[in-house]
């Protein structure tokens, strides 16, 4: 679906929803906007429940100062105008509550996002905003000061957060990844010291490697066409389950010995549809189409394992607290966790995009999945659902580990137990 085409009532409907289903802001809280070409702002009025929100509520303030629609203008609308003033490049707004973010802001600090590559890419630094009375022109000179300094988010002291980018999706981008940052820092830090990325190994994420020679794709077998349908599947219902977020993860599935077909890389996973997808044959890439960045490692891994069918990787926040912590992530708890995930190997960041075949050899007819320092959790298995079973699973494991921090430690099952899980199982 190409969402910049829909009218921005449609568009700022969407995003809205998106915000107000993710639990990122409430029936009250939060507006949006977008700066139309001929400089008029649609924007979400006051006062209207945010989680029926229609694209006849909508309203729009013309550029001169005309107001159009059956509502009021966002009461926040002064501190919208006053950083489309002060930054021209900015086409759109987002300013919503969500509840991590609040969090850092009313304790005065900005989530780091260096704990994964993709995040200090997507957001940039995080500017800072001092407090003011909401709806004031105060707020709104505080606010567009800091964007006028080149930030793209901005965290809102005691309120919440803005972000600002060149559409309502980059935008929503922003905010959606930061949330997912502090979201994961606050689990970390419940389980122990969080580690970051230096700006060098980021820069691994910039690499180029995926685009691979190209070739023309002449016609669509039904297996293919089906592993597509699987995939977008997949993707969505990883999204809808927190498991993914617009920014972060990657599927692919496994067509024969010498293709397979991968998410494509730039593309917001929530978005994406069959025709985006990927194939990737002899080490080509269908034409016209940018694979994921991890297309080399998902290649690597489908050449050392031939029963391999499928592969996840994806940043769930309970997962990835472990990622970018120094705690194991025991997997001996219950025995589906054990059962479905086995112990779980961290690999050191960089490898990933560095020494994928090295990444390949980790895994075996035992391992089946991986956790990458600093970055994700890469699951496998002979078909889409095994794999998401086994990433799904690692999550409410995850969830289970850091909640019982709370109450007790975590007592494991006994190696007897183990031993019989094995025999039962595994043979």
């Amino acid at each position: 679906m190409k969402f910049h085409l829909l009218h921005p009532r449609e568009q700022l409907v969407r995003i809205m929803n998106r915000i107000y289903n993710n639990k990122m802001t409430t029936l009250s809280g939060g507006n949006l906007s977008i700066k139309d070409l001929n400089g008029d702002i649609w924007i979400t009025p006051a006062g209207i429940d945010k989680g029926k929100l229609t694209p006849g509520d909508i309203m729009c303030v013309k550029a001169d100062g005309t107001i159009e629609g059956k509502h009021r203008p966002s009461s926040e609308f002064p501190f919208h105008k006053s950083i489309y003033k002060k930054r021209a490049d900015i086409n759109a707004i987002v300013h919503a509550h969500p509840p991590a973010l609040v969090s850092f802001s009313i304790v005065r600090q900005i989530p780091d996002t260096n704990i994964i590559p993709q995040a200090k890419r997507v957001c940039g630094m995080v500017g800072y905003a001092p407090y003011a009375l909401p709806g004031s022109e105060q707020l709104g000179e505080n606010i567009a000061a800091t964007f006028a300094k080149g930030f793209n988010v901005v965290l809102l002291e005691n309120h919440g957060v803005a972000t600002g980018g060149s559409d309502l999706l980059n935008a929503f981008h922003r905010l959606e990844t930061l949330e997912f940052c502090a979201r994961t820092i606050m689990q970390a830090r419940r389980i122990g010291d969080i580690t970051t990325l230096t700006e060098e190994q980021i820069s691994f994420f910039d690499h180029r490697r995926n685009h691979l020679p190209e070739f023309e794709l002449a016609e669509h077998t039904s297996v293919e066409r089906e592993l597509r349908s699987q995939i977008v599947d997949i993707v969505h219902r990883a999204c809808d389950r927190g498991l993914m977020i617009s920014t972060e993860g990657v599927a692919s599935a496994r067509i024969d010995d010498t293709s397979f077909l991968i998410t494509p890389s730039g593309l917001g996973r929530r978005s994406i549809d069959i025709e985006d997808i990927v194939l990737i044959r002899d080490g080509m890439r269908e034409m016209g189409k940018n694979p994921s960045r991890s297309v080399l490692l998902h290649q690597a891994i489908y050449k050392k394992h031939p029963a391999i069918r499928s592969i996840i990787t994806a940043q769930s926040p309970g997962v990835t607290a472990y990622a970018i912590s120094e705690q194991f992530f025991e997997t001996r708890t219950i025995p589906e966790s054990y059962v479905v995930l086995r112990d779980i190997p961290k690999i050191v960041y960089g490898k990933q995009y560095n020494e994928p075949e090295e990444v390949a050899n980790s895994l075996s007819d035992i391992i089946n999945v991986l956790l990458i320092q600093n970055d994700c959790l890469l699951t496998t298995g002979k078909s889409s659902l095994e794999a998401f079973d086994r990433l799904e699973v690692a999550e409410f494991s995850a969830n289970s580990l850091i909640a019982s921090k709370d109450i007790g430690e975590c007592v494991k099952i006994g190696n007897q137990e183990i031993a019989d899980l094995n025999e039962k199982f595994f043979g």
